[in-house]
């Protein structure tokens, strides 16, 4: 009889685990054995999550997980440290793939000559009708004045050749691209400048200029758009990026890129600024904001003004070291009011690239002419490089978005002083001042025009100073951010940014699985040991998308 009791309570045991196992929700994938900072609203800490259909269902440890769900995937993290995947707030993907497909690359260059030489090497191994490239930044090199056309036109008399600078906003032609052009001494270009030296164009064009060149030079066809964005795609991957913004485009790419989501091929995360045509705002703005989880359409992006490097971001006063200059305004007053009017009437954000002082002021308050007091529209001024003290409220008093590269703190640091003088220095790459107005802002690379890790976006943000150490103390250290403010910046704010964060930016229950693994903590290794910090892996929707080994 005793043994009939202790089979039939085995039994009755087995079937309670039977029914527990059965009433268990089934996970695709429990990690666990990590450090997981969620970002959520309390910046909370995790040891493990589970995944189902591509989302995070739970997170917490791993004995609060198996509670609940069930797997046959488990992933011991080994201890590493997992953040949510990184979102770029202000980027050029598409612009990122085709300048690496398409064009030399001329970044980090010492000098013109340098240029010269990987040029003839590419054309050697890529020939080509016109001769392109991308990257060359005057500042770096010896001689900082403005590179002429002359050692083009020796090197190649007989192509086109158009090199485009590393802020995008000045570009130098050879005399047959000039040619091609017909780009003379008496053309002229409003919102763009063309260089003159004895009464002839040099080659450099700045800013809206830089439309006359592109009217006449081969347009990339659809075969190397996909192309560019596959390549982009592989690189955010390894970079740690889940999300992506590409800050301008036209109808016609926006569809290219659906085509291949649709199909499979793109599966990063992106959030496309509308460049300002009336074609594209005719097609989206009457549909309203787009989200579809991996595209989002919710902006138009202007330009208020041109970059510091190129003296073209427009100044309240003169130029330190070209007193003749203030910079430039892109468009007239009216443009601007006329875009801001039909986006506010049709719920889209608007987006603008504002560089100078001067610039910002202008934005700022044709913004607040629409906003008209606190919003949630989430109007944004991207750079927001240069503001005056005076115009800071404007932020706060209008709810608009600053949406900062914390690079180009660390690459300008060595020159900016110079074209602003040292006082007006003090008002520049001010994250904190600018954290300061909303209790928020975004950050991004700004790729191709710096590096495509984001890593380096957080070190340059906490850090501000270069990968080799210097400045010892800092570059105008009362502007960094803490280091969670930082992580912040390139993960759920950039998502509230597209107005995203609802499924993206943390790691919680209910948002896509979206994720990296890193080797160190970024919360807590030591500031000098940041730029070695490695993504061990990526993961998208729950599946790894890149592994580091």
């Amino acid at each position: 009889m005793k043994k009939n009791n202790i089979l039939f309570v085995a039994f009755l045991l087995q079937m309670i685990s039977v029914i527990s196992f059965a009433q268990k929700q089934m996970a695709d994938l429990v990690v666990f054995n990590a450090k997981v900072y969620t970002v959520d609203s309390a910046f909370s800490t995790a040891r493990a999550f589970a995944i189902a259909d591509g989302k995070f269902v739970a997170v917490g440890s791993l004995r609060e997980i198996r509670k609940d769900f069930g797997s046959d995937v488990f992933l011991d993290a080994q201890g590493r440290f997992i953040y949510p995947g990184f979102n770029d707030g202000h980027s050029h993907f598409l612009g990122y793939g085709l300048a690496q497909t398409k064009y030399a690359g001329l970044v980090g260059t010492k000098s013109f000559a340098g240029v010269i030489d990987i040029l003839l090497a590419h054309q050697m191994q890529y020939p080509s009708a016109w001769v392109l490239g991308r990257g060359w930044d005057q500042n770096d090199w010896q001689d900082k004045s403005w590179p002429t056309k002359e050692e083009l036109d020796k090197a190649f008399p007989d192509k086109p050749v158009v090199l485009t600078r590393i802020d995008g906003h000045a570009v130098l032609l050879n005399s047959q691209a000039l040619r091609r052009a017909g780009i003379t001494a008496l053309t002229t270009s409003e919102g763009g400048e063309i260089l003159l030296a004895d009464g002839e164009p040099t080659g450099i064009l700045i800013d809206n200029a830089i439309g006359l060149i592109r009217k006449v030079m081969p347009a990339f066809d659809k075969k190397d758009k996909t192309t560019a964005l596959l390549r982009a795609q592989e690189d955010c991957f390894a970079a740690g990026l889940t999300t992506v913004t590409d800050a301008g485009l036209d109808k016609s790419e926006i569809a290219l890129i659906e085509s291949l989501q649709a199909g499979g091929q793109l599966n990063i995360r992106i959030y496309a600024m509308l460049n300002p045509t009336s074609e594209n705002m005719n097609y989206y703005f009457p549909k309203g904001p787009l989200h579809t989880g991996t595209l989002t359409v919710s902006s138009v992006k202007l330009y208020a003004d041109g970059a510091l490097g190129s003296r073209g971001a427009l100044l309240l006063e003169p130029y330190a070291d070209d007193p003749g200059n203030s910079g430039m305004q892109l468009h007239p007053d009216a443009f601007y009011e006329a875009v801001c009017k039909q986006a506010y009437q049709a719920g889209f954000q608007v987006n603008t690239h504002a560089i100078g002082d001067s610039g910002n002021r202008l934005i700022l308050r044709t913004y607040a002419k629409f906003l008209q007091g606190k919003n949630d529209r989430r109007w944004r001024i991207e750079h927001a490089q240069v503001v005056s003290p005076a115009d800071l409220h404007y932020f706060k008093d209008y709810s608009i978005i600053p949406s900062v590269q914390a690079t180009h703190c660390t690459s300008d640091m060595y020159w900016a002083g110079n074209r602003l003088g040292p006082g007006r220095i003090k008002t520049a790459y001010a994250y904190q001042h600018l954290l300061q107005q909303n209790g928020w802002l975004i950050n991004g690379t700004d790729f191709p025009v710096e590096d495509i890790h984001p890593l380096k976006t957080f070190y340059a943000a906490v850090a501000r100073m270069d990968e080799s150490g210097w400045p010892e103390e800092g570059f105008q250290m009362e502007d960094a951010l803490s280091r969670e403010d930082a992580l912040r910046s390139i993960t759920i704010w950039p998502a509230m940014g597209s107005f995203d964060e609802k499924n993206r930016g943390s790691i919680e229950a209910g948002k896509f699985a979206d994720f990296v693994i890193l080797d160190k903590d970024l919360l807590s290794v030591p500031a000098d040991k940041l730029p070695t910090v490695r993504i061990m892996a990526t993961y998208l929707s729950g599946k790894q998308v890149f592994s580091a080994e």
